[in-house]
C-alpha cells in the first residue's frame, strides 16, 4: 500500500526562474582620444654653444658654470699671438697712409701751380686711396684677433657647461661653454610613423616628473626619420617647467588618435567571441531583430573579424545579436562605424545567460539615456546625431528577409558561452 500511495503521488509544481534582467542604454555622440605615453628629454627653449674663434693660452676666467650670465658678458680671455701681428700690420698701414696724405698734400700745391702734370698729380691721388685699403684691411683684421682674444656670451642665460681654466691650451673652433636661454623649457622625444600620423602643431600635450604634471604643446614634427633611431623627432614647448633641470628624461602623454562627434557606446557591452566582437542591443519595434556584415580591425582586438552587439526585442522580450563596425577603442567607450542607429536601446548588462534569442526582460529604472563620460571628450548626449559621426546612414534590413535573420540568429546562440569575452578584457590582453 505504501508503494502504491508514493507511485500515484502528485507531483508539486516546479517554480519559474525568472528570466535574466538587463540595463539598457541609446548609443551617444561622444569624442574618444587615444593616449600614448612615451618618455622626452628636457631641453631649454634656446641653446647656444660658445665656440673661441682664436687660439692661445687662457690668460683670465671670469665666470664659473652654473652662473647666469648676461648678453656680451666676458666668459674668458685668450693670448691671440696672432693680434700682436695684426696691431703691428694695422701700425704700419697707419704710417703709409700718413706719409700719402702728406705727400698728396705737397702734390696739391705743385698741381695748382701747374709745376706738374694732372697725369703725375693722379698718381699720387691713387697712391693715397691705395693706403687707405691698405690700412682699413689692417683695422678689420686687428678687430677681428681682438674679439677672438676676449670670448662673451652671445645671449642672456645659465651657464650650463663651463670648463675652461687658467693656463688651459684653447683650439680655434673648441666649444667651449653651453648656454641656456632663461625662457621657457621645451621636451624633445621620438615617435613611430603611425603615431606621427595623429600629431600636429599646437596639439597639446602632458609631461609628468617626481609627481608633478606640466603642460605643453607641440611646436615641431619631423618629416623625415631619423637614420639612428628609424622614428620621428618631436620637440614641444612647456609651461612653467622652470624646475627640470636640461637634460631630465621625463614620461609624457600625447594624443595619438581622436574621434570627435562619433556614436559609441559603453566598451563593456562590447563582447568578443571567436575574433569577432558584438553587443547586446533593445529594440522597441517588433521585427527588430538586425544582423549586419562587414568588418574592421580595431586597434587592440580582432584581426579580421567581424564586431557585434547583443540588441533587446522588446515585443518578444529577447535579446538579439546585431553585427557592428567598430572604430577607436577608448577607456570606457568605444566608437560605433555602423550597425546601430542613436534609437537603438544597447544591453549594457553582462551575464552568461546572454546570447541570441535568449529571453531578458528590463531590470526596474533601467533608463535609455547615454551617460558618455569618457578620456576627458565633451558628451554630446545620447539619442543626438553628430555633426560628423560615421558618414553612414544606419543599415537595416532589407524587407522580406527575416527568415534569414532569424536562422543566423539560431546559428549565433549555439556558440559557447566560454568562448566570449568581453572588450575590457581584449583591451587589457592587447595591452
Amino acid at each position: 500500500t505504501l508503494v502504491f500511495m508514493r507511485m500515484t503521488k502528485e507531483e508539486e509544481p516546479m517554480e519559474a526562474v525568472p528570466d535574466p534582467s538587463v540595463q539598457v542604454e541609446n548609443p551617444a555622440a561622444d569624442t574618444i582620444s587615444i593616449s600614448t605615453d612615451l618618455t622626452g628629454t628636457v631641453e631649454p627653449a634656446d641653446v647656444v654653444y660658445v665656440a673661441a674663434m682664436g687660439s692661445g693660452e687662457v690668460l683670465e676666467v671670469y665666470v664659473n658654470q652654473g652662473e647666469m650670465v648676461e648678453k656680451d658678458q666676458t666668459l674668458f680671455k685668450i693670448d691671440n699671438k696672432q693680434l700682436e701681428s695684426a696691431r703691428i700690420q694695422l701700425n704700419t698701414a697707419k704710417v703709409s697712409l700718413d706719409d700719402a696724405q702728406t705727400n698728396l698734400n705737397r702734390m696739391k700745391v705743385l698741381y695748382d701751380s701747374g709745376d706738374i702734370s694732372a697725369q703725375a698729380y693722379e698718381q699720387v691721388v691713387n697712391g693715397v686711396s691705395m693706403a687707405k685699403l691698405q690700412y682699413d684691411g689692417a683695422r678689420l683684421n686687428y678687430d677681428i684677433q681682438l674679439e677672438n682674444s676676449t670670448v662673451t656670451a652671445p645671449i642672456s642665460g645659465l651657464l650650463e657647461s663651463f670648463d675652461v681654466k687658467v693656463h688651459d691650451m684653447m683650439a680655434a673652433g673648441s666649444v667651449a661653454a653651453v648656454i641656456s636661454g632663461a625662457g621657457n623649457k621645451s621636451v624633445a622625444f621620438s615617435v613611430s610613423e603611425r603615431v606621427r600620423e595623429g600629431l600636429h602643431p599646437g596639439d597639446a600635450m602632458t609631461v609628468e616628473k617626481n609627481g608633478t604634471e606640466y603642460n605643453g604643446v607641440i611646436t615641431e614634427i619631423a618629416t623625415m626619420v631619423d637614420q639612428q633611431t628609424g622614428l620621428f623627432k618631436i620637440k614641444a614647448s612647456l609651461e612653467g617647467a622652470d624646475a627640470l633641470a636640461t637634460g631630465t628624461v621625463v614620461k609624457l602623454s600625447v594624443i595619438s588618435e581622436k574621434a570627435e562627434n562619433v556614436m559609441t557606446v559603453p566598451v563593456d557591452c562590447v563582447s568578443y567571441s571567436g575574433g569577432q566582437a558584438y553587443v547586446y542591443v533593445f529594440f522597441s519595434v517588433l521585427g527588430g531583430n538586425h544582423f549586419y556584415s562587414g568588418c574592421r580591425c580595431c586597434r587592440y582586438c580582432h584581426s579580421g573579424g567581424q564586431a557585434y552587439v547583443y540588441t533587446y526585442d522588446q515585443a518578444a522580450g529577447a535579446a538579439r545579436k546585431v553585427a557592428i563596425e567598430d572604430g577607436l577603442i577608448g577607456s570606457e567607450r568605444i566608437q560605433v562605424l555602423s550597425g546601430l542607429d542613436y534609437s537603438d536601446q544597447v544591453i549594457t548588462t553582462w551575464t552568461k545567460e546572454l546570447y541570441e534569442g535568449a529571453p531578458v526582460q528590463l531590470a526596474e529604472g533601467s533608463g535609455t539615456d547615454a551617460e558618455t563620460s569618457l578620456d576627458g571628450g565633451e558628451s554630446a548626449g545620447a539619442g543626438e546625431s553628430p555633426e560628423a559621426g560615421n558618414g553612414e546612414a544606419p543599415m537595416t534590413d532589407a524587407p522580406g528577409e527575416p527568415a534569414a535573420d532569424a536562422a543566423a540568429g539560431d546559428a549565433e546562440a549555439s556558440e559557447p558561452a566560454a568562448e566570449e569575452t568581453s572588450a575590457e578584457e581584449t583591451l587589457a590582453n592587447a595591452q
